[in-house]
């Protein structure tokens, strides 16, 4: 079957569970991608970094086994499992062999129906949260794209997964499960499933293991997404590095616009391998920076494009402005030829990622999160092979770059406006 040819089957089980399946004939193995709506967007402010701290914690036992007994069991089937606190959704994935996928299912959800969350486990996971959050200081990129995210993006949306050192000290155990019992509920739950099954088997399993799954202090009620705001301003925050961070970001396109295939043809055209315009007009041809790059962000109701460099104190200024000149100029001379190698390139990547059993299954529960439906990637792919040059210019009148949020990060600020 061709990365073309999907079956999907999306359903709304009785339990509460957003499902969709992708019946994929011939696989070897099953992938499971489950999103619950318990992001750290949503954690309390007064204990940001819980949804972190609850991740490391959840797999640490459960009513029935402790936290080595459940891994066991995981190991017992072959099963890969692993799980992420994103900022609006918590993820949990794996990879099986289909005889294995009932028990799996079973596994993933005795883990997030009775989790155990033990005392010591909880304190463990704290200080680690503190520990990476001290190696950001190491980590100068990193750094400077937390400290964007705050100024441009404000409460709530501007956090950081790891929360923050005073709000880490307030963790314990019962803040924890107390970020469970607000959030974790089958009805906040969005599951993809891709690979040799069939549909109605799948929804069965998942009506099985989480009918009444119901956390005690859990709300039904629609709670309103985080909403995306936008601050302009420029900030330097001096540190004692050998290299020069620089981020800025302007609104962009939410993934659900008519333009956001366009954006992403902006994206490939300014950083698209070694022949976007950011590697060859500012690494290349004036060796200014270290590394250079764009890219999209987008949480479930919006889009932010961010450009970024490293450089040298000395070459901050120019590396700043050639960054503006190069998004700006696209308006002005950028070629039909360039827009067909930037598409050439997202196709390509679509199909050659996509066709693996896990990336589809990633990619549907994004639909899910984005679209509240599932939708066929020869969709998607032939919006972004209709972009055209107009349609670029049009884009960059829509999303004006007069107002842009700046974060510099190391030893110079900028001089120039």
């Amino acid at each position: 079957m061709s990365v073309f040819e999907e079956r999907v089957e999306h359903r709304r089980l009785d339990c509460g569970i957003d499902l969709a399946v992708m019946e994929i004939p011939g696989r070897s193995v099953v992938a499971v991608e489950l999103r619950v709506l318990a992001g750290y967007a949503l954690e309390s402010p007064d204990y940001l970094g819980v949804a972190y701290v609850m991740d490391e914690a959840i797999a640490k036992g459960t009513a029935k086994r402790d936290g080595r007994a459940l891994n066991d069991a995981f190991d017992a089937i072959g099963v890969s499992h692993s799980s992420f606190a994103g900022r609006e959704t918590a993820g949990f994935s794996c990879l099986c062999l289909p005889e294995f996928l009932d028990e799996a299912i079973a596994l993933h959800a005795e883990m997030l129906r009775t989790p155990a969350f033990p005392r010591d486990a909880c304190e463990v996971a704290v200080e680690l949260s503190r520990q990476a959050l001290a190696a950001l200081d190491d980590e100068p990129l990193d750094l400077a794209k937390k400290l964007l995210s705050r100024q441009a993006y404000g409460e709530p949306l501007g956090r950081h997964a790891l929360g923050e050192c005073a709000t880490l000290d307030r963790i314990g155990r019962d803040q924890v499960v107390e970020h469970w019992q607000r959030f974790f509920a089958a009805d906040r739950m969005l599951v993809a499933v891709a690979g040799p099954v069939e549909a109605g088997r799948v929804a069965d399993l998942f009506e099985r293991a989480f009918a009444g799954f119901r956390a005690p202090t859990a709300s039904t009620e629609i709670q309103p997404e985080p909403a995306v705001r936008f601050a302009p301003g420029r900030t330097h925050y001096p540190k004692d590095f050998e290299q020069e961070q620089v981020v800025m970001c302007f609104p962009g396109a939410a993934v659900t616009d008519a333009d956001y295939p366009v954006e992403l043809v902006v994206l490939g055209a300014l950083a698209g391998g070694m022949s976007g315009r950011l590697w060859t007009e500012v690494r290349e041809k004036q060796g200014l920076v270290y590394w250079v790059s764009a890219w999209g962000d987008h949480p479930r109701r919006g889009g932010m494009v961010h450009l970024g460099a490293s450089t040298t104190p000395q070459h901050l200024d120019r590396t700043y402005a050639t960054l503006l000149r190069e998004i700006n100029r696209l308006a002005e001379d950028l070629t039909a030829a360039e827009v067909e190698r930037a598409i050439i390139g997202i196709v390509s990547q679509v199909q050659t990622r996509g066709d693996v059993t896990r990336s589809r299954a990633s990619r549907l529960v994004d639909d899910l999160f984005f679209h509240g439906r599932p939708m066929a990637l020869a969709e998607k792919v032939a919006r972004v092979r209709a972009v055209t040059v107009d349609a670029v210019r049009r884009y960059l009148t829509a999303h004006p770059r007069d107002r842009l949020s700046v974060v510099t990060l190391g030893p110079q600020d900028l001089q120039a406006e």
